[in-house]
């Protein structure tokens, strides 16, 4: 593995996490917890947020070691939890996640990349 796969790892996570911020806009959790369309579209960005923490923990542990300020265990858990329990997600928790946890990944993986030159991560 090159490091150019952590700057890809880096975006993905970005994309997913602005994707998940750009599916729950304007919405309210009860609208959330009505809309099963939206609801699929963020459990489909968290499989994805997930499965990018396990590659960066198999691929690059030194990242998840010089990086303990994202929740890299609890990404690959939910992605676990959601791939592994489809029929009894807690979508009550999977807004919680999208409404609190998204936005500050969000801003830590930015803060990330800029730390480590801009768009090459």
């Amino acid at each position: 593995m090159t490091d150019n796969r952590w700057a890809d790892y880096c975006r993905q996570l970005l994309q997913a996490a602005q994707d998940v911020l750009s599916f729950t806009d304007g919405m309210t959790k009860a609208d959330f917890l009505t809309d099963r369309r939206t609801q699929n579209a963020v459990v489909m960005s968290l499989l994805v947020i997930g499965e990018v923490a396990a590659r960066v923990a198999e691929h690059h542990p030194e990242k998840v070691s010089q990086y303990p300020e994202v929740p890299w265990k609890s990404m690959r858990g939910m992605r676990n939890r959601i791939a592994h329990g489809y029929f009894d997600i807690d979508f009550g928790v999977v807004w919680q996640t999208a409404s609190v946890a998204i936005p500050e990944l969000l801003v830590t993986i930015d803060t990330i990349i800029h730390r480590e030159g801009g768009s090459d991560a």
